[in-house]
């Protein structure tokens, strides 16, 4: 499943020694710093490590962020900044511009959540934090609204395909599977759409993917709409949006070999060779066949020349983010902590060049080999 799912590159971000000469003045400021320093090491040491599971990254970045939020925030809970907010700066590369197949019931479960409060982060970051920025973020970089709307989008988008898969292996009904997945498509074709005044030649590559997930999913749509029509006896309309979706899957296809052929930021996945992907033509096909064949013997229908109107409105099964909010802040911090930081002591910063420590590298991801695709079972 993970060769199903395009992913930008993870963001790479310069050291923080968190080493504050002459502005610590005490045993309890030099703990925090310490803490600080080997909580932040910790997170994104697991940012790369395969063997990390969620609840192991939510107690490493819980326990990072609840120590930072003495940098940000004041400790009497008002809506003052702490004293401390401006002394460190941060460094991260832009994503764009800069640089198990078969999964279980619990598994998928974990992905389908997890897509969720990823939407949230993204969310929370977009309307309570990045507005706060010392310096506001630049068009075209990752935390301008066009960038944070669109993995907000795409991660609800993504969460749905879990839905959808489940639906699909439980044998839900037409309607619903037609529903989800029409939902789904428009998902991606909104998210396209908020990336569609970036520079193509940092957005090309993941616009690419968003609109042959949204021709798939619309493909998916017509598909079961078509079942539904033939189960209602209306069978040449059945047969009409089978060839929409005959048409559509062709055309994801053919954007499943221009996106492998498309440059761009990001690790290049094969939609077209995963066998959810592969199943939907077989079902189009026989479905198409079988709706010929009962229009041939029992129905006599006209086939209308146009595809038929998907107004389909899903009941069930929609993703919203899961509201986020930062850990409170650490219990460390007290206004005995706060005042052991002194800022009359900091040095002057003289030198325009960053030093070697502060140089960001990029980040070196694991290189997972794909193994036989059996699929998503999840049911």
């Amino acid at each position: 499943m993970t060769h199903w799912f395009h992913r930008n590159p993870l963001k790479a971000t310069a050291p923080v020694s968190f080493n504050y000469y002459g502005v610590v003045t005490g045993p309890a400021a030099s703990k925090i710093c310490n803490e600080l320093r080997s909580s932040r090491a910790r997170l994104l040491e697991l940012l790369t490590d395969s063997n990390c599971n969620p609840e192991m990254m939510k107690n490493a970045a819980d326990s990072y962020f609840s120590l930072l939020q003495g940098f940000i925030n004041s400790l009497d809970e008002s809506t003052q900044e702490s004293k401390l907010r401006y002394i460190q700066n941060f460094k991260w590369t832009d994503t764009l511009q800069g640089q198990v197949p078969s999964i279980t019931e619990d598994e998928a479960k974990e992905v389908h959540r997890s897509l969720k409060i990823a939407a949230g982060v993204f969310k929370h970051l977009k309307e309570n934090h990045i507005p706060k920025l010392i310096t506001p973020a630049e068009k075209g970089r990752d935390l301008e609204a066009r960038l944070m709307d669109a993995y907000i989008i795409q991660c609800q988008a993504e969460a749905q395909e879990v839905t959808i898969a489940r639906a699909i292996e439980l044998k839900h009904a037409p309607r619903l599977i037609a529903a989800l997945a029409y939902e789904t498509a428009n998902f991606y074709q909104k998210a396209d759409h908020t990336l569609s005044s970036l520079e193509p030649a940092y957005s090309a590559k993941w616009r690419k993917y968003l609109h042959l997930k949204m021709c798939f999913y619309t493909a998916y749509a017509y598909c079961y709409h078509g079942q539904t029509l033939l189960a209602g006896d209306k069978c040449g309309e059945a047969i009409r949006s089978l060839q929409e979706a005959e048409k559509l899957y062709v055309k994801a296809e053919a954007l499943c070999k221009e996106y492998g052929e498309t440059k761009g930021p990001g690790p290049t996945v094969k939609p077209s060779g995963h066998l959810f992907f592969r199943k939907l033509g077989n079902l189009v096909k026989n479905t198409l066949e079988k709706c010929q064949r009962e229009n041939g013997f029992i129905y006599f229908q006209k086939i209308p020349t146009e595809a038929p109107q998907l107004e389909l409105k899903a009941n069930y099964g929609l993703v919203e983010p899961v509201p986020f909010d930062f850990p409170p802040t650490n219990a460390q911090w007290t206004p005995e902590t706060l005042a052991a930081f002194d800022l009359t002591k900091r040095p002057k910063d003289d030198s325009t060049k960053p030093k070697p420590e502060e140089e960001v590298r990029p980040v070196k991801e694991p290189d997972i080999k794909p193994q036989k695709d059996t699929g998503c079972n999840i049911s």
